[in-house]
C-alpha cells in the first residue's frame, strides 16, 4: 500500500494479464487487436503494475515465442504450490457448475488454466485486475464467485479502454 497525501491508503493498480490479451496485443489483424494495444498504452501510462503468469507464457508459446512477449514491462508469476491449492478449491467449484449446466468446462477432471490464473490473481494481493477478451474465461469467473469471494475483479478488453476507465477520447 502506498499513502496518499491524505494518509489514506491507495492500492497501486495491478493487472494479471492472460494470454488472449498477449494475444491480440502481438497480432496486428486480430479483431481486437486495437483494443488490446490501447489498454496495454493505458496501463503503462498510468503506472500499472503488469503482471504475467508462467502459465500465460507456456501457453503463449504453444504458437509463439517468448521473445515476442513484452517482458521489459511484464513482472512474472510463478504458479507454486499456494496456487495449486486455491486452483483446487476454484476447480471444484467449477465443477460443480458444470454439473448444474451453468458452464462449460472440459469432461475430464483436469483444471483449465483460466482456474490456475484466477488462483494467482486471487492470492497475489496486489493484483486488482485480470484482464482477458475470453467470454468463456468470464463466465468462469461469475460462477466461481457466485460460490465464494474472490479479490479480483475481471476486465474484459472487448470492452474499449475508454469506457472502462471513464476516458473522454
Amino acid at each position: 500500500m502506498v499513502k496518499s497525501n491524505q494518509g489514506r491508503d491507495m492500492k497501486i493498480n495491478t493487472v494479471l494479464l492472460d494470454t488472449s490479451f498477449f494475444i491480440r496485443l502481438l497480432n496486428e489483424d486480430d479483431l481486437l487487436h486495437e483494443n488490446a494495444l490501447d489498454y496495454y498504452r493505458y496501463f503503462l501510462s498510468n503506472n500499472y503494475i503488469l503482471k504475467c503468469s508462467t502459465i500465460s507464457i507456456a501457453e503463449y508459446c504453444i504458437k509463439g515465442t517468448i521473445d515476442e512477449l513484452p517482458l521489459n514491462n511484464l513482472q512474472i508469476l510463478p504458479f507454486n504450490i499456494n496456487h495449486a491449492e486455491k486452483a483446487g478449491l476454484f476447480g471444484s467449484l467449477a465443477f460443480e457448475e458444470k454439473k448444474s449446466g451453468n458452464i462449460n468446462i472440459t469432461d475430464r477432471r483436469i483444471i483449465p488454466n483460466d482456474i490456475k490464473l484466477f488462483a494467482q490473481a486471487d492470492i497475489d494481493e496486489t493484483i486488482s485486475y485480470f484482464v482477458t477478451s475470453d467470454s468463456a474465461c468470464e463466465n468462469m469467473y461469475k460462477a466461481i464467485r457466485k460460490n465464494t469471494s474472490v479479490n479480483f475483479e475481471i476486465m474484459n478488453i472487448r470492452r474499449p479502454y475508454n469506457e472502462q476507465f471513464g476516458v473522454l477520447f
